[in-house]
């Protein structure tokens, strides 16, 4: 159901139904960051429920959402999810498939949690992003090549859809290729890497291709390794990523941007930083 209401106060009414929330026997317990989909088609939502009482929880969960600034808050739509049981002292983890609305750029919506159509059980704080994410490869590429070395089909489908020109390295020798930016990966074994990868990334970074290189999990006995890095290679440099870092991609935005992220990266090396000790406004 589309609502065009908008008050300034709708923002502070939202938030207040965490107070009530707090006293329920169901809670919606916070996650430890936002969560995060795209506008236009369904999200999967992840939610964790707690039933602090000593009798099943049964009933039916509304959603309401609500497209936020600084200081309104636009409802958005209202419906009906699922029926929840949650037994005594259970904790249990679900996923909502949601509807946001198409946005143009990184928007902030509430999604509010209702026992039937009146409790609030709790609000879950969603950031969403538009569908054409990877379009920003375009610019970064200018009337340059993409190669991309995609063993699972994961990154070609998207890089399409967002109409991100690239040569498929699968059907020839890294070597041979002399584009300005090359993805390698991700891959979810060691088997899947070709025999003398290694090699051939080096020899792209002497061809002045700038490249990133999405590793597969590490093994159990692997000793640690940082999430990313970067190793310069002339004017470029190879980023190395954990392939973790951009796990589900299709659905993932921040996974997308953390892509995109790598990219800026081997194109445009930074020398690595010490952290902010302050939080950012």
């Amino acid at each position: 159901m589309k609502m065009k209401l908008q008050r300034t106060g709708m923002l502070s009414v939202v938030l207040a139904g965490l107070a009530g929330a707090a006293q329920a026997a169901l809670q919606l317990v916070p996650g430890d960051k936002p969560a995060s989909g795209f506008g236009g088609e369904p999200s999967s939502i992840s939610v964790t429920f707690s039933n602090s009482a000593d009798q099943d929880f049964n009933s039916e969960i509304r959603t309401r959402i609500f497209q936020t600034s600084s200081a309104t808050a636009v409802p958005v739509s209202a419906a009906a999810w699922k029926t929840l049981r949650v037994l005594p002292q259970q904790t249990v983890r679900e996923s909502a498939r949601l509807d946001f609305p198409a946005v143009k750029a990184e928007t902030k919506f509430l999604v509010q949690w209702l026992e039937n159509t009146n409790r609030v059980i709790g609000t879950t704080e969603v950031w969403v992003y538009p569908t054409n994410l990877l379009a920003e490869l375009k610019p970064l590429l200018g009337e340059d090549t993409l190669g991309v070395l995609d063993p699972n089909n994961e990154i070609k489908p998207l890089l399409q859809r967002n109409a991100v020109t690239f040569v498929d390295l699968g059907e020839m020798a890294l070597e041979d290729f002399t584009g300005k930016l090359a993805i390698i990966g991700p891959f979810q074994s060691k088997a899947q890497m070709r025999e003398g990868l290694t090699r051939a990334v080096q020899a792209l970074g002497k061809h002045q291709v700038a490249v990133v290189w999405l590793l597969p999990p590490p093994g159990k006995r692997s000793k640690p390794v940082p999430s990313f890095y970067s190793v310069p290679s002339g004017t470029n440099a190879v980023v190395v990523a954990q392939a973790e870092l951009v796990s589900r991609l299709p659905e993932n935005p921040q996974a997308q941007l953390n892509l995109i992220h790598f990219c800026k990266l081997a194109l445009q090396p930074q020398p690595p930083a010490l952290p902010e000790s302050n939080p950012q406004p």
